[in-house]
């Protein structure tokens, strides 16, 4: 008979499997997916980590004229600007299943396995955070049927490796904290450079992971030495591409060379924090990732000098935004005729099945993270939401980016619904829970208010061809 796991596993992997199935011939829309797709292929081809080949820059033409330095190569220009990780996961698969057409397809089979495997992975999470089996088990059925999760392998996005990778990080965390085995620390060390490697921004909470660790083994007399060995081991795996950029541009550079790009959208005097079609097309024709980011970096200087007591309310939008609802890729492709127009009841519904489990969850997940005993491996996950949340207030801010913490959020929700959080609480802790709550609450009622122009547009007969920008 089947594990209780392997069922909700397999019942994560059919319809997933299904949409693939479904959107066989589906291509491909949104400038990331273009600039991952085109990494991938390079990398097949053996031309290094190169993108903008002269057949790709014909094709984007139409859309974006390219400013192509002088000694621009056809196969490409060497890049840094993306991390690596998933580039490299779609090489991977390109490299079995060919670059034709049909290459979209196999990368969507792939994925969907991976998401499916995010079940298992949540169970175990719970279970090591010590939620219980009854938490563990509603985690993983949470994230079976996540709307968004199980639509999510459809996009060359990469969340599919990320989200994975961030949530074994966290597991193997626990894992080594409690066994203490120096294999443990090292395993843990390695998965977080693969997952810096995939995105970069990850990269500071390994700093914070060592720190936990340290404090989690301080009865140990070796403490010191396991946070050692996650460290190095995440810098096995991130300084050679780090040392490659380096070499690259003549100037040290991490693993990915984006943070100039992100600056300038995130503090741009016409930015509300997050990503906005028109300044992102300012930087974007610079296909040289060192002249990008360097002009990146001095605006942002720019920007903030100019006008330094906008930052604080700037940041707080960018938070605004990390926790906002999840609708902006689909009101991106209904609006632009990728659906034909559906009923005002149906997209409704669409709508609703896209934003309405995270305000199912967010509150709830609140109360798991604040209510009951905040121990150790509990504190871990907390710092981690505050660290992911802090970094995009610094940076730039949209709801896809806290997709990656669904896993997370899931489990601390199980914990609070069925787990024994809140009957474990005290009054101390359940006020600051309702200011939680509270928060999340009128930053989703204020993004719905500002945006009911847009929204009752969208419902209207026209409203599949607005052409609303990304």
């Amino acid at each position: 008979m089947m594990s209780f796991v392997t069922r909700v596993t397999l019942l994560a992997l059919i319809p997933r499997l299904a949409l693939a199935l479904f959107t066989r011939d589906l291509g491909i829309g949104l400038d990331d997916m273009f600039q991952y797709d085109m990494l991938a292929r390079s990398l097949v081809a053996g031309n290094d980590y190169r993108w903008y080949a002269e057949e790709d820059v014909r094709f984007i033409k139409p859309y974006l004229t390219l400013q192509r330095p002088a000694d621009y190569d056809t196969r490409g220009v060497l890049s840094s600007h993306r991390a690596p990780g998933y580039p490299a996961f779609l090489a991977l698969v390109y490299a079995a299943a060919g670059v034709g057409p049909h290459r979209f397809f196999a990368a969507r089979l792939a994925q969907a396995i991976l998401g499916a495997l995010l079940v298992p992975l949540s169970w175990a999470l719970a279970r090591r955070a010590g939620f219980g089996d009854r938490a563990a088990r509603w985690a993983a059925v949470a994230i079976a049927i996540f709307p968004l999760l199980v639509v999510y392998p459809l996009a060359l996005a990469s969340e599919n490796i990320f989200i994975p990778l961030l949530t074994l990080s966290v597991l193997l965390l626990l894992q080594a904290s409690e066994s203490g085995r120096l294999r443990d620390y090292a395993a843990a060390g390695f998965i977080l450079g693969l997952t810096a490697l995939t995105r970069s921004i990850i990269s500071g909470f390994v700093v914070i992971a060592a720190a936990w660790a340290w404090r989690a083994a301080a009865h140990r007399s070796d403490g010191l030495r396991r946070c050692a060995v996650l460290i190095l081991c995440f810098l096995l795996v991130t300084l050679p591409w780090a040392m490659r950029n380096t070499l690259l541009h003549g100037r040290p550079t991490w693993i990915e060379s984006s943070l100039g790009y992100n600056l300038y959208l995130g503090y741009h005097p016409k930015s509300t924090g997050t990503f906005q079609f028109g300044i992102s097309l300012d930087l974007l024709p610079i296909i040289d990732d060192a002249e990008r980011n360097e002009r990146g970096m001095a605006a942002f200087g720019e920007f903030v000098h100019a006008d330094p007591g906008r930052i604080p309310l700037l940041m707080l939008s960018k938070a605004g935004y990390l926790w906002g609802l999840d609708r902006r890729a689909l009101i991106y492709f209904y609006s632009n005729g990728f659906f034909g127009p559906w009923p005002p009841w149906l997209l409704g519904l669409v709508l609703a099945l896209d934003a309405g489990p995270l305000i199912l969850l967010a509150p709830a997940a609140a109360i798991g993270l604040i209510c009951g005993k905040m121990e150790r491996r509990k504190a871990l996950m907390a710092v981690l939401l505050a660290y992911y949340t802090g970094i995009h207030m610094l940076t730039l801010a949209e709801p896809r980016f806290h997709v990656p913490l669904f896993p997370l959020i899931s489990v601390l929700a199980a914990y609070a619904l069925v787990g024994g959080a809140w009957p474990a609480s005290t009054r101390r802790q359940r006020w600051p829970a309702g200011l939680l709550i509270a928060a999340l609450v009128v930053n989703w009622a204020l993004e719905i208010a500002r945006d009911w122009d847009t929204l009752a547009a969208l419902f209207g007969p026209e409203g599949f061809k607005l052409r609303l920008p990304y």
